[in-house]
């Protein structure tokens, strides 16, 4: 019985950290979706408005519009991509900037109404 008792132990301790460990992976997902902007400074300003809690990286292409994020499922999520890169006066396909944020970008940075300055 003994015996018995020390193997049910062992068992259930080897499942407990196995569960502890499958706890501590975190997942990693990758987006891509479209943004507005037209310069150097847009990308630089796009790319660091999605370096939020749980970005790994992001980079915006300014031909294609596109912004590449990699980063954490448990710590952020796209919608909250979307909303911080729109907080900095720049539309994405799910959020567009309030007034008030697109009105504070420098004019070389103006991308609706047609405006482009390149």
């Amino acid at each position: 019985m003994k015996i018995l008792n020390k193997i049910l132990f062992v068992a259930i301790l080897l499942l407990s950290i196995q569960s502890l460990q499958a706890q501590k992976i975190q997942e990693i997902d990758t987006a891509t979706f479209k943004v507005a902007g037209v310069c150097e400074m847009c990308k630089d300003r796009i790319e660091n408005a999605a370096l939020i809690k749980g970005v790994k990286f992001a980079e915006w292409n300014k031909d294609s519009k596109d912004l590449v994020v990699i980063y954490k499922t448990d710590k952020t999520t796209e919608e909250d991509l979307h909303k911080a890169v729109a907080e900095y006066g720049h539309d994405t396909e799910k959020e567009k900037a309030k007034k008030e944020n697109y009105d504070k970008l420098p004019f070389c940075c103006a991308y609706r109404d047609g405006v482009e300055t390149h």
